[in-house]
């Protein structure tokens, strides 16, 4: 299947093996290990979008995941994690994630982040400092 990341957008990709401890009863991979690599590339994009002056202010919170389990990926598969910022505005950014194993996709899923202000632990708008780096 085609991959499928918009232009012009800011994306990130990351490539890794399936490990032993990924799996489950099933000889496959577990849908939670699904939502934590959704979760670590997450983290990983925003770290190198992000700087020290912008995570002293900030930080963002999953307040929504969306998943369609497409394939399973077993023991050993080699996987690359793409994802890239949706739709952005208010307090939320939408991070979209495609999971593939060669060019064959196994999950797409859709997170929806609150952005929140570091000394109040309270939601707060996304700014131009954030945009600018997002989109």
């Amino acid at each position: 299947m085609k991959k499928i990341i918009p232009e012009k957008t800011v994306s990130y990709k990351y490539k890794f093996r399936v490990k032993p401890e990924d799996i489950d009863a099933l000889d496959h991979v577990n849908n939670v290990v699904y939502l934590k690599w959704v979760n670590d590339i997450s983290e990983k994009h925003w770290g190198i979008l992000s700087n020290p002056e912008l995570d002293k202010k900030y930080f963002w919170v999953a307040i929504r995941h969306e998943i369609d389990y497409i394939q399973p990926a077993f023991l050993n598969d080699g996987i690359t994690v793409y994802t890239w910022i949706g739709k952005t505005g208010g307090v939320r950014s939408i991070r979209h994630v495609h999971i593939y194993r060669e060019n064959e996709l196994l999950v797409k899923a859709q997170t929806t982040w609150c952005l929140m202000n570091m000394k109040t632990k309270k939601i707060t708008r996304i700014g131009k400092e954030i945009t600018d780096i997002l989109l």
